[in-house]
């Protein structure tokens, strides 16, 4: 979807360019994210793309059409550019300034409201309430969320992003994030985001260009860049925790225990006996019918119960903790701290048992990964 080949800025009278010989491609529905220090040239990498910088030399091509070969207003309806400070208009309604874009290319009056109103209720805004508000009267995250459907009005297939959510406090970044990752699972655009957030980047990105004077030190997805940092600078810019951070890449479903038994009610207490032991834990969770989680029951618990199992034995303790099988690893771990727990039960969407996830099988599972890493990595240099 965009290529840059050998792409290079040089300002005149400057003693080295900004951009020196880019070069890198970001395939369709992919987030690459440009990560680096300040002055590194990712923001003019990024302002290269839609020609609000020209380059030096080097040719960089939008659905394989070089960008020259596009006039302003047809690289515009192509691209969709969001930036820190949203730049939304403050003498317009949030309606009017998504109706800019639209407006300049002609749209009616009629269809660009419509699109106005159905944007907003992708980025979980309700259009009866804030298609007629200032931007004085909402929220910073509610100003980003405007800003991500205003660039989206005309539907462009690529949006470049430099640094949106920045300003907003950590606690609104991480929710908006998680909006935007569920917006682009709807809508599916090519983006290229700038940010000087490695956590961000690992959280949000396919690829990741991690940018030093000017090019590009290391091109690939997180998890290589975690598990196979290219230079020492690489490795210290995404920091001496980077096995941490590999858990954000990994979900329960990866790390699911094969031996993770349950008991069902009407099964006998022996049953149950036996399996509590061949797993090895201290208690064992007690399901439903519907495969739901009651409750566990611990050895003590199970040697008191003549018969079968029932839902309302008196010595059933509450649901554990539990996670979701689309939960990240780093959650999890987390939450085994929070509890005390070093096992926890899963379950899946509809809340059935679903395994176990253990402390011991994140450390294995991350053990495996870095070497079947490393490995592609040496398959790959040969």
């Amino acid at each position: 979807m965009i290529k840059l080949s050998n792409v290079t800025k040089r300002y005149d009278g400057a003693s080295a360019p900004v951009v020196n010989g880019i070069n890198m491609e970001v395939g369709a529905g992919e987030i690459c994210v440009l990560l680096g220090p300040s002055g590194c040239g990712k923001t003019t990498t990024l302002k290269m793309i839609n020609r609000l910088i020209q380059p030096t030399s080097g040719k960089i091509w939008l659905e394989g059409r070089d960008t020259d070969e596009f006039d302003v207003v047809e690289l515009r309806r192509r691209i969709g550019y969001v930036i820190q400070q949203i730049g939304l208009f403050p003498n317009m309604t949030v309606e009017e300034n998504m109706c800019v874009v639209p407006s300049l290319l002609g749209w009616d009056k009629a269809r660009a409201k419509r699109r106005a109103a159905e944007l907003l209720e992708i980025v979980a805004l309700d259009p009866a309430i804030y298609l007629s508000r200032y931007p004085k009267d909402l929220s910073g995250g509610q100003q980003q969320r405007v800003g991500v459907a205003r660039a989206l009005a005309t539907d462009p297939p690529v949006m470049l992003m430099d640094e949106p959510f920045g300003a907003i406090d950590p606690i609104n970044r991480e929710l908006i994030q998680d909006e935007f990752l569920r917006i682009q699972k709807q809508v599916k655009k090519t983006i290229i985001f700038v940010s000087h957030d490695i956590d961000e980047a690992v959280k949000m990105a396919d690829k990741i260009a991690i940018f030093r004077g000017g090019v590009i030190e290391q091109f690939d997805t997180p998890d290589n860049i975690l598990a196979r940092p290219a230079s020492p600078f690489i490795a210290g810019f995404v920091g001496s925790d980077r096995a941490l951070k590999r858990l954000r890449l990994l979900c329960v479903r990866d790390a699911l225990d094969a031996s993770a038994w349950a008991v069902r009610v009407g099964e006998s207490s022996a049953q149950a006996l036996a399996k509590l032991a061949a797993l090895d834990t201290e208690r064992i969770v007690l399901l439903d019918a519907a495969d739901k989680p009651l409750g566990s029951l611990g050895v003590a618990q199970l040697r008191a119960i003549e018969g079968t199992l029932a839902a309302a034995h008196a010595s059933l303790a509450a649901p554990s903790a539990t996670v979701n099988c689309r939960d990240d690893l780093r959650t999890v771990v987390s939450q085994m701290f929070a509890s005390g727990s070093t096992r926890l039960p899963a379950i899946d969407e509809d809340g059935r048992f679903a395994g176990y996830v253990s402390q011991e099988r994140i450390v294995e599972l991350l053990r495996v990964n870095e070497a079947a890493t490393v490995a592609a990595g040496v398959k790959e240099a040969a």
